[in-house]
Order: structure tokens, then sequence, then C-alpha cells
């Protein structure tokens, strides 16, 4: 007989840190994430760990996966107002999206991914469906890679979907594998609900076991205060724990360790109290021993059509802006990760809109809510009042030629975004655009949250509607018109997996720094196109998400400077052509192009334009950032990939 381990209930702190210890929840309906919430919490408290929840959202046959994005971001939205009222800690959420019979196949990946230590499931029965993240009983249960914690809700928590009404937990032991996690969870449970145990011990007809039991399990529940009565009798276990689970609500058991060739979820025991009570059953399980390793097989991208991958990425890393309007979460979430952030504002003759700009980010995430560290200007050397406004406001201001002035400079926005690199200090940077006019803290906190929540995605986009005036009139919708015109159609040619970015050049996007840094930045126009290029060829499409920023309402650009636009990014996907295929398919007399002109007597003429997207190199290369950041530099032209991809496939 196994001796019970001491268990210790620690202080409860609202502000619970994460350490080691890591638990997924998966849930598929908001009624299933009611009922796990509150029993994930007091397992994470219990351990000061850290929770993940899982959405699994299911697709239907008949429609294509991305037109979930809508209802699986509504989900999430829902859920984090849910937690707010339910929880007292942070958690991460991802959003997955598979077919039914694919489930547990999400649900093991992500257990990997992230070192999760224990499983909470909801556990349906006897055709009930309210706990419905999948059909329950999965082959590898039976030797899980982690401790596995299931929930059968009874009647009385489906009707009310509160905890409420739990006052007594029955604790059938017998002091085996699993009687440790036993006593571990539903002690943390009874902590959580202010509730007592009872202890049941069904033993045999011998008073030498009885006594046997007794003197090892003692010392296990020495001063626990929970534990307030302890039962021993003898007979049929089902019927013992039946008979006394009568005048409790819950009952927390430990799974069989052995079963006649059905599963050890499914064995008679666990059926029988199953099939003949209507309380709530908690089942837990320890780590089973570990797998043999399985060969590496190819990346579900590689494996999957196309078409579903990139369906499968727009549901699972497409969100709203408004599912991270909750900023003090997002500040916990930051502080919980020892992370900092930084906005970058790059800006050329922007004086009409670089206050209002400032005034909104400053006042909405630094001064009333500390969700951002620093905020700095990077002009292009501009030529009327931005710079002077900016400092009057109290930020710091960098001219870009003027950083790193060793390594020379080049005119561009790239230009100015990859020295900004070497003066923000953040763990995070949000770049966002200074000629906006419509300016909102969403456009900030949009781009970090998915950052902040998940720990896998690196670089997030915004997109909006962008509508074009011309005259006196607005046309809702109308701009992006080289993101329609020449951007996405590149894309879709040339590098499909992205064809799910609906604003591929948008200039508001964030990215962790671990990443950037690895990352060459054109130094003009292409320089979006260039990032997200060069980020999923080295970490992924899963590394990238975008967010809904509602509209963005700007000074639209005239058709020349639009064509020069156009050209440049024409040039930056050549180049990554030439790479993948080790070809040569532009030459320099490529990077001059002749705009048509007509002057005041409609008299055309040509008038040639050198664009030349030049390529700096990945700042992490760069011996003077290294020094100022404690990096360690890496040699010119290489790109060493320290951070884990995630890829997107079925």
């Amino acid at each position: 007989m196994t001796k019970f381990e001491l268990v210790s209930v620690p202080n409860r702190s609202p502000s619970a840190s994460s350490t080691g210890f890591r638990l997924l929840l998966p849930v598929s309906t908001l009624e299933e994430a009611r009922i796990l919430l509150p029993v994930g919490e007091s397992l994470v408290l219990d351990k000061k760990g850290q929770l993940f929840i899982l959405h699994l959202h299911t697709a239907d046959e008949d429609e294509p996966l991305s037109s979930a994005a809508a209802a699986a971001s509504d989900f999430r939205e829902a859920l984090v107002k849910m937690m707010q009222s339910l929880l007292t800690i942070t958690a991460r959420i991802q959003t997955r999206v598979r077919p039914p019979d694919k489930v547990w196949e999400e649900i093991w990946e992500a257990v990997e991914q992230e070192e999760i230590d224990m499983l909470l499931v909801g556990w349906p029965h006897s055709g009930k469906t309210e706990m419905t993240v999948s059909d329950f009983f999965h082959a590898r249960l039976d030797s899980p890679p982690c401790a596995v914690i299931a929930l059968r809700p009874g009647e009385d928590l489906i009707a009310s979907g509160s905890w409420q009404h739990v006052h007594n937990i029955l604790m059938p032991v017998r002091g085996g594998a699993n009687s440790s996690l036993t006593l571990r969870v539903g002690y943390s449970l009874a902590q959580t609900l202010n509730a007592s145990i009872t202890l049941l011990h069904v033993a045999s007809s011998t008073k030498d076991e009885r006594f046997q039991f007794t003197d090892q399990f003692s010392p296990a529940v020495y001063g626990l205060e929970r534990i307030q009565r302890t039962v021993t009798t003898k007979g049929e276990i089902p019927d013992a724990v039946l008979k006394e689970a009568e005048n409790h609500q819950v009952i927390v058991m430990g799974a069989p360790t052995e079963s006649a060739g059905t599963g050890r979820w499914q064995g008679p025991l666990v059926n029988h109290i199953l099939r003949d009570t209507r309380k709530t059953v908690i089942a837990v399980m320890e780590k089973g021993k570990p797998a043999e390793k399985r060969p590496a097989s190819p990346s579900a991208e590689m494996d999957t059509p196309l078409a579903v991958v990139v369906d499968k990425w727009f549901v699972e890393n497409t969100f709203r802006s408004r599912e991270f309007e909750d900023l003090e979460g997002l500040v916990r979430l930051k502080e919980e990760q020892g992370l900092t952030i930084s906005v970058g504002l790059p800006a050329l003759n922007e004086e009409a809109t670089v206050g209002r700009v400032i005034k909104t980010i400053k006042t909405g995430l630094l001064d009333e809510i500390p969700l951002i560290d620093e905020i700095i200007l990077i002009d292009s050397g501009s030529t009327d009042r931005t710079r002077e406004i900016a400092e009057d406001l109290g930020i710091p201001v960098f001219i870009h030629q003027e950083i790193l002035p060793e390594l020379g400079s080049y005119e561009g926005k790239g230009e100015a975004l990859w020295k900004s690199l070497y003066v923000l200090k953040g763990d995070i940077i949000a770049w966002v655009d200074t000629d906006i006019s419509n300016i909102h803290p969403r456009f900030v906190y949009g781009v970090v949250g998915p950052l902040l929540r998940d720990t896998h995605i690196h670089y997030v986009k915004g997109f909006y509607r962008r509508p074009l005036r011309e005259g006196g009139r607005t046309i809702v919708g109308g701009g992006g018109r080289v993101t329609e015109l020449t951007a996405r159609p590149f894309i879709n040619l040339f590098f499909p997996e992205l064809s799910g970015l609906i604003q591929p050049l948008s200039g508001e996007y964030a990215g962790r720094r671990s990443v950037l840094e690895r990352l060459p930045f054109f130094t003009g126009y292409g320089v979006e196109t260039g990032l997200l290029l060069d980020l999923f060829n080295e970490f992924g499409l899963g590394a990238i998400a975008q967010v809904d920023l509602l509209e963005r309402v700007h000074h639209n650009q005239p058709l020349p400077s639009l064509s020069k636009m156009s050209f440049a990014i024409m040039q930056v996907v050549f180049s990554r052509l030439e790479k993948r295929h080790n070809t040569r398919l532009l030459v320099d007399a490529n990077r001059t192009m002749n705009l048509i002109r007509y002057d005041r007597q409609r008299h055309y003429y040509l008038d040639p334009v050198e664009i030349y997207e030049r390529e700096r190199p990945p700042m992490i290369t760069v011996p003077q950032y290294c020094e100022k950041m404690g990096r360690v530099p890496l040699p010119s032209g290489r790109k060493e990939n320290q951070v884990t991809p995630r890829g997107v496939g079925l």
C-alpha cells in the first residue's frame, strides 16, 4: 500500500504568480467554462502556477474554417468577461479549430508545447452533452503525459452553473498510486469552496488492514482542517461510495489503476458510480510513464492542404481589439511575465496629427494605466513642428539619421524602424504611424494583447477599414489601394500561406524584440512586406497574428506616391523569391522607375526616380547594439532562430 505524501496548503493570494506548475483547461462552451474555471483556479492557486485556457472550436464539415473567425472572437470576448467575474488570477487563452474527431490531438499538442503539468477536462457520460470538449475516452488517457483531472458535473451543478451549493466533499481513498493527487485536488477545492471533506476507506473484513491504513494515512492529513470526518467501512466499493455520497455534493476519487481491457476511465468501478449517482464526480490520474519518442514528422503545414492551413490560421489567429479592453488584466499579464513594452512613433512632417497621437497613447496607456513603459518619437528629418510638439509633450525624440551614425543612414521608414530597435528598451515593441486622425488606445493594446496572451505569437499586424476621401466625399473601404492592387495579389501568388493577412502593409504592429532583432529590415516602403515574409520563413505561420482595429482615418496619398510604394514592395517580393529559388531576377537597372508627369500645357514627360529597397542586417549582428543590450552578437549574415516556432495545421 502506497503511503500518502504530506500536503501543504499555502496562503491564498489573488496575485499568485506563475512558477513551474502549468494547468491546461480545454473548453468549447461557456457553460463548460463556468463550471471548470473555479476548479482550475483552486488547483493553480494551490501550486502558485499558471492557468492556460484552450478554446476548442469544432468546425462544420460543410463550411470553410475561416467563417468561424467571428464566432471564435465572440467566444473569447465572453470568456474574458466570465473570467473577470469568476477568477482572481489571470490566464492565457488560445483558440484552436479542429474537426470533432481531431480534438484530442489538439489537446495533446498543447500539453506538449506548453509543458503542461495537469490537464483539467469536462467528462460527458450517458448521452449527456453539457460538457462538450469531446468524446472523453482516448487511448492516451490510460498513461497520460501529465496528471489528468476529469470532472463530470452533477445535476445541481448543471442547473445552477455555480459551486455555491457545495458544502461537503466525499473522498474515497485506498492508498493507491493516485491517492496523493486525489487528496491534493479535493483539499484545494474544499479550500476554495469553504467546504468540509469526508474521507472514506472501504476495507476488507480484516481489522489489520483497517489499522494499517490508519497508520499510513494519519500523517498525511494531520492538521488539515477541512477534513472533518473519516469513515472506514467494508463491502463493495461502488455501493459504499454511493451510500456515503447521499450526504455530499461532490465525489473526488482516483481513477482505477487497473481495468479489464476497457481502459481505466471506462472500468466497472467508474461506470457504476457515474451511472448510479447524480452528484458531481471528479476523477484524477497521475502522470503515466513517458511514452516512446515518436519520430519527427513533416510539419502539419506540409501535410495539410494549403487552403485548410490558411483557413485554420485565420480562425485561430485573428482577433478583435475589443477582446483586449481589460487593460488592468493586460498589465497583470505583463508583470507576471516580467515584460516591458515600448511604443515607437515613426514620423515625417506630421505636425497636424502627431500631438493627438502622443496625448492619446501617453494618457491612456502610460499615465492612467501603465500598460506601456515608454513612448518615443523616431523622426526622419521633419521640417515642420513635429519634433517640437513631441518634446513639448514630454516624450524623447530621436532623429533616425543621427542614431548609430557610424553605420551611415538611408532615407525611408524602414531605416527609421530598424534604428529604433537601438533606442527603444522594451521586450515588446509596438510601432504606430503618426498620421492617424482618429487615434485610439486600441491601436496599441490591440496589437500588444495577443503577445501577452499567447507566448507562441511573436508578431501582430493590425487591420481596419480605411475610408478614401476624394474631393468632398468619402468612400467607405476605398483605402488600402496598394494593399489590394499589389501586396495581396503578390502574396497570394508567391506566398499563399500568408494570404489570410487582411492588411499586410498596415503601419500598426507589434513584435517581440527577441524576434525583431533577428530579422533584416528593408529601408523604405517595403519594410512591412519584408518583415512579414522573413518572419514567416523563420518562425512559421503560427507566430503571426492579426487584430481588427476597426477604422483608420488618415491623409490618403496621391497615385504617383502609391505607384512608388508598389514598385518598392515588388522589389522586396522578388528579392525573397531570389533567395528561395537561389536565382537572380532583378538587376540594378530595375531600381529606377519612370513616373509619368505632365505640365500645365498637358505636355507629358518621363521623370525617372530611383527607388532602391536596401536591406539592413539583423540588429543582433550589430556590435554596438549587442553591447548596449547585453546580447551576444551573431556573425553578419547569420540568423540563429532561438524562438520556438509553432506551425498551424490539422
